[in-house]
């Protein structure tokens, strides 16, 4: 789906960083768990959520590590609550092998992942965006993963929001996933509370004698057990069939990867999420996620403006990419150019889907964003080339 443009209400409007608005949207959304360990850029979450859960009825624990907070997390989702952390690169490598627990035993919760300058501890107060294909493949294994990636403070809260109704409908980790610049930096906005009851998990009801924790319909979501309801189950991160216990059955193992693989399939049309802009005629189109989509926002202006024909496709849902979407938003385009803070990551994935002759990378990894100019003139360099 595209976004739309919405107003702001000066009665409500307030001055707020992405962090802050992460925050907020965790506890609109009903969050009421949150673990997690301090680590510079994604810090704020951590130090908004220490008041601002409690005061709505939620538990915050800061663990001893990144590890452990992410094992909480998983350990309050099983409980029946919407349960979140927070965390940055050297964090969130720590947190891959429990993700990849939460992915496998089909665990919601919500995981953050404020991107900065790496690898190892790298430039804490410097962005990032190379943490792309980390979200995507991070755990060993095959198995799904939905990643949101807002550009926006109000972007943010938005996303946080929809994180946990993925999560929940889906059963699944989601991981929300922005970088230093849009972390830390403020806008004024207006962040009304979401409309309407909140995306709840599906929780297991009928004869207890009969219940398969990972049975699943033709919407391919196993319903959960609420506990104290007397549903026995099995909870393990071995291959599991659909009574929950570990098998190594060729065919019961294909079934239920089978399953877990193309779930997110069965609901593209709920995950996905991106904003095409000035793409219909567009000769060259910018695809960009974060701060550099917000520069890429405006080197389309620039470039506009001298009569040279820009677009701008952004993934909102990182993975599963949008990939209908962006070949529709492409396909009259000579060109595409991909400006990212890494070495090609974001790249990659648009040439596996357009082909590598239309598609040529903008990437800087200095910890310096990439400005509006220099996006413009390698467009217009595009532009006149094609």
């Amino acid at each position: 789906m595209n976004v739309h443009d919405k107003s702001l209400s000066k009665s409500t409007a307030k001055l707020l960083s992405g962090n802050s608005a992460c925050a907020q949207g965790a506890v609109a959304a009903g969050c009421k768990f949150f673990a997690g360990y301090p680590i510079t850029p994604s810090s704020e979450i951590a130090e908004k959520l220490v008041t601002s859960l409690p005061q709505a009825g939620g538990v915050f624990i800061q663990m001893e590590d990144e590890i452990s907070a992410m094992a909480a997390v998983i350990g309050a989702s099983m409980g029946g609550v919407k349960a979140m952390t927070a965390t940055s690169g050297p964090g969130f490598s720590l947190k891959q092998e429990n993700i990849g627990y939460a992915a496998g035993a089909e665990i919601p919760c919500v995981i953050v992942n404020v991107m900065r300058g790496g690898p190892s501890t790298g430039m804490p107060t410097r962005p990032s965006q190379a943490d792309i294909m980390q979200t995507r493949f991070g755990s060993h294994g095959d198995y799904p993963m939905i990643v949101l990636a807002p550009s926006s403070v109000r972007e943010i809260y938005e996303e946080t929001i929809r994180a946990f109704d993925l999560a929940e409908i889906c059963r699944t980790p989601v991981i929300v996933l922005y970088d230093q610049v849009i972390a830390q930096s403020s806008e004024t906005v207006a962040l009304a509370p979401p409309s309407g009851v909140r995306a709840e998990r599906k929780w297991a009801s009928g004869p207890r004698a009969d219940y398969k924790p990972y049975a699943a319909g033709i919407d391919g979501i196993p319903a959960m057990p609420r506990p104290g309801d007397g549903y026995r189950t099995h909870t393990t991160g071995l291959t599991h069939g659909e009574n929950g216990f570990p098998t190594q059955n060729p065919e019961a193992v294909e079934r239920a990867m089978s399953r877990l693989y193309s779930k997110l399939d069965l609901h593209r049309e709920l995950i996905e999420s991106w904003e095409a802009i000035r793409c219909e005629d567009a000769d060259v189109v910018i695809v960009a996620i974060g701060i550099s989509a917000r520069a890429a926002k405006r080197a389309v202006e620039i470039c506009r403006a001298k009569g040279v024909h820009v677009g701008l496709f952004r993934p909102i849902t990182l993975w599963p990419f949008p990939e209908a979407a962006l070949q529709q938003a492409c396909k009259g385009a000579r060109a595409v150019l991909v400006p990212e803070l890494n070495i090609g990551q974001l790249r990659l994935e648009v040439e596996r889907l357009l082909g590598r002759h239309r598609v040529e990378g903008l990437h800087q990894y200095s910890g310096e964003p990439i400005t509006p100019a220099q996006i413009a003139a390698r467009a217009t360099t595009l532009a006149s080339e094609a």
